[in-house]
Formats: structure tokens, sequence, C-alpha cells
């Protein structure tokens, strides 16, 4: 049990996203007998947010299923300006007119998780532009910055790394901190809103928000943290080697999305499952235990659930039998050449040159290692990099590996 009461808090709760809260109890109350309105905020710095910001979006869906109002805030403004936080760089200064292209790009992705519109329940997507751009500098600094201590800023890990490296930290990227404690404070006057969350990097960024609207406004206002997402290998949630998992349906095809989530590691099936699908807890728990190749099944739920929402529940069905006809018996098998090799051959590990060239889709080894360098390798469906890459029996999906060289080779190799 969670020892949350109210809905929100007890789903994110036992679904695991709760890293730390500024107050359990009071925040607890509040969704309790409040309708509760909070935000997340997001950098437009692309024109889509990549499955990196799903688990975020994922918290702002719950909270308007539960109730509560979510606000999507986006960065127009200190989009212009760039986060600091665990940069090594000062991030590329984006003009207004490529913000507002990826705005839109971004909006046609959150739409599929959150109903937006006038409504008491309804969430907003609202743009920190809005007050910034039009900010009288010495105004805010009278009314502001007189609030935050310089000592207190150089404290916060965000800006120790970048000084302990002996790294440039502008002047430009050191006012980010207090525009994001700003930015609580204007939507607390603007809409109400009591809740900041975010990962857990972003904390002391968020308790200058709360200090901020204390001091200001005489507010008492929440932060919510979630843990920072890798997948069990250690890799950064939203990145493979061919490039990000575009959220905006316009991006990646649903095939490759279905794709990426069935290609999920054993050891995150579970966890994936909490976070990134309305399922019920007690369905999860049925799919988390099946073990052995059965795992695969879960595999299956999760690509299709997680697919269902961004685009569709008929698309995403349609992604799965595309993939099914690809990998299992029937359809694949008449359209796609097969080899097969010895099962204790394959469990021990075959190097990917040798493997393409027994499949006929390279001469040589050199042609092979000339294919994996201009990009064009792929085993099930995601690109290789490494050319010595060693397939073994964990690449078998429903007893099959597909290799692919660019768009229109693909073998299917069967242990015997």
């Amino acid at each position: 049990m969670s020892g949350f009461r109210s809905d929100f808090l007890h789903t994110l709760s036992e679904r695991g996203f709760i890293h730390q809260t500024s107050d359990d109890k009071r925040l607890d109350d509040l969704f309790r007998t409040e309708t509760v309105t909070g935000y997340i905020g997001f950098d437009p710095t692309a024109k889509s947010l990549h499955v990196g910001s799903l688990m975020q979006i994922m918290m702002l869906h719950w909270m308007q299923k539960t109730g509560h109002r979510p606000i999507a805030l986006m960065g127009g403004g200190t989009g212009m300006i760039g986060d600091p936080s665990f940069k090594d760089e000062a991030r590329k200064l984006n003009t207004l007119e490529t913000i507002e292209e990826n705005l839109a790009g971004i909006r046609r992705g959150f739409e599929n998780y959150i109903s937006l519109g006038d409504g008491p329940n309804d969430g907003m997507m609202v743009n920190n532009a809005d007050w910034l751009l039009d900010i009288n500098y010495v105004a805010f600094l009278r009314d502001v910055g007189r609030h935050f201590s310089v000592n207190r800023m150089l404290s916060f890990d965000s800006v120790k790394l970048r000084l302990d490296r002996e790294q440039s930290l502008s002047f430009l990227e050191f006012n980010y901190m207090i525009l994001q404690a700003y930015d609580y404070v204007e939507l607390h006057k603007r809409y109400g809103c009591r809740l900041q969350m975010g990962g857990s990097d972003q904390w002391g960024n968020i308790v200058n928000g709360i200090d901020l609207g204390r001091r200001m406004e005489g507010a008492e206002l929440f932060a919510l943290t979630s843990p920072l997402l890798t997948t069990a290998s250690g890799a950064k949630m939203g990145k493979t080697a061919d490039g990000a998992i575009w959220l905006n349906p316009d991006m990646k095809s649903p095939y490759e999305f279905w794709q990426f989530w069935r290609n999920t590691e054993d050891a995150d099936v579970e966890r994936f499952l909490k976070l990134y699908t309305t399922l019920p807890m007690g369905e999860i728990a049925r799919l988390a235990a099946l073990d052995g190749s059965e795992i695969n099944d879960a595999k299956k739920v999760l690509a299709t659930e997680v697919t269902a929402m961004l685009h569709g529940r008929a698309t995403a069905e349609e992604a799965a039998e595309t993939a099914r006809q690809t990998f299992e018996e029937g359809i694949a098998v008449d359209t796609l050449p097969t080899i097969t090799m010895p099962e204790a051959e394959l469990q021990a590990g075959t190097g990917i040159l040798s493997i393409l060239v027994t499949a006929g889709l390279a001469g040589s080894n050199g042609e092979a290692r000339r294919h994996i360098k201009g990009g064009a390798v792929r085993v099930n469906d995601v690109a290789v990099t490494d050319e010595r890459l060693a397939l073994d029996g964990s690449f078998l999906r429903d007893g099959s590996i597909k290799l692919s060289v660019g768009r229109k080779k693909h073998t299917l190799v069967k242990p015997v």
C-alpha cells in the first residue's frame, strides 16, 4: 500500500512515479479535498518531445484522470535562454519563430494524452513567453531578484557541476532558475496552481518556486518529483542508436514506435507497464509474473497499449499484426527469405558480419562492415552500429531474428 489516501497520489505511488514530495500529508489532504491544478515544464527545443518525456506526460494524464487540472508549461520564454541543469555547455539559442514551430508540433503529441480545453478539469498548454517577454528588468530585480541568495544558488548541483569542471556558466543561464521560480508564482496567480512536478534533478528549482511563492504571495505551494529513469542496462530513456523515439505521430511511424516498446529489456517490462500504460495493477501483476519465452507476450501487450495511447487502438493493433506477420509463421514465412542455424551455435553467439554474409545480405565481411558504417543494417528493426556485435539467443523474437539491410532486403534467422 502507498499510504496515500487521495486517488492521484495513491495511483502515482503504486505505479512508481514518486521520488519525493515537499509534504506528503498536506499534499495528500489537498488532493482529497480540492480540485488541484498542477504543472510540469517542458523545453520546446525540438518539434516534438520524445519518449524520455513520457513519464512526465503520464503524470499529467493521471492528474486529469483522477479529477484534477494539469498544465503543460511550454518554455517559450525560458527556451530562448536554456536550462543549465547538468549540461556541460550552454544550449543553442532558439528564435521565436523556431520555438513557435516546435510548440505546434509538441501540442500534436500532447493531445493524445491530455484533454485540452477551457473546462474545470480540462488540461492547458501554457507558454511562459506570455509573461516573461514583457518583463521590466528593473522592476523584476526589485520585486523578484531580491528574494534570491547567490550563495544558495551556487550550492545547487546543476550549477556546481559546471563550476567544478571549470566550465563557463553564463549570467544568461544563471538567471534560468530565477525565471523558473517566477513561472510557478505566475501560474499560481493566473490559474491557482499549487503543485509543480518534474524529475528529481529539478528539486532545487522547484523548491525555489515554493519559497518565492511564499515570499511574494504568501502562498502554500508544493513539489513532487519523479525518479530519473534509465533502462535496466543503463541506457537513457527515449534515445536509440537510430535516434530519438518522438511522440509527434508525424515523426515516428506507429510500427517503429511499437517495435521500440516490443524490444524492451525483460527487467523493464513490469516497470514500464506501470509507468506507460493505464492497465489495472492486477493485470500488470499477471503479465509481470510471466517468465521464459512468455515474457514476450507481456512485451507485446506493453507495445500495443503504449502505441494505442499515441496512435489509437486500431493503428496499434495494425502495428502488432504487421510485426506478427513479419516474425511469426504465416505471411512472413511466405514473403521473407529464411535461413536456419544450429541452436547451439546461435546460443553461443555469431558475429554480425558473418551472419550477414551467410544470409546473403552481404557478399563479404568488408561489404557487411560498410553496410553497418552506412547505417543500413538492422536487427529486429533496430539499427546496428557495432560491427563486433554478436547475435545470440537473446535476439530471438518469437522464434526468429530479423536481419535487414536497407529498406527492402530482409531475412529471418531461425534456430534448428
